[in-house]
């Protein structure tokens, strides 16, 4: 089972960081393999979004997913519902001295020929997750999150 983790320390407070992650209209800010992105229904737990990634010679992939828990201040975990591979994932937030410690998590179950694919899933998971330092980047450079 192909799984990924990057945690990172961003010199802002948990609610800054929490908010900005929490909202998905923030996400191709900081992770470039988003095209599109747009929520379907919901608020919290139980939001689904429409999603469309870059993928591989310019095809969209499509990997709509929806939040399975949302703990404000705490954790946000999704399962992707669309796309040739649909991984689950977690946000973890942990205060630290003023600033905020972000775990970011996937991992994906792949079953008969799609097995043949794990080292390529391995690789765009390692890469996406290690997107937590881009946003580390920009929240630190930026004073207004959400903006």
């Amino acid at each position: 089972m192909p799984s990924a983790e990057h945690t990172v320390t961003i010199n802002r407070p948990l609610d800054d960081v929490f908010a900005f992650v929490a909202d998905k209209d923030n996400d191709p800010r900081w992770r470039p393999g988003v095209a599109e992105i747009a929520r379907v229904s919901g608020e919290g737990g139980g939001a689904s979004y429409r999603q469309v990634m870059n993928g591989p010679m310019g095809r969209k992939i499509p990997a709509d997913f929806e939040i399975t828990r949302y703990e404000v201040g705490k954790r946000i975990d999704f399962r992707t519902t669309a796309g040739p591979v649909q991984p689950s994932g977690r946000f973890d937030f942990v205060e630290a001295d003023g600033a905020t410690r972000l775990t970011f998590a996937l991992e994906a179950q792949l079953d008969g020929a799609k097995k043949l694919m794990a080292p390529m899933v391995s690789r765009s998971m390692r890469s996406e997750v290690e997107n937590l330092d881009r946003l580390k980047q920009i929240l630190e450079g930026d004073s207004t999150p959400g903006s």
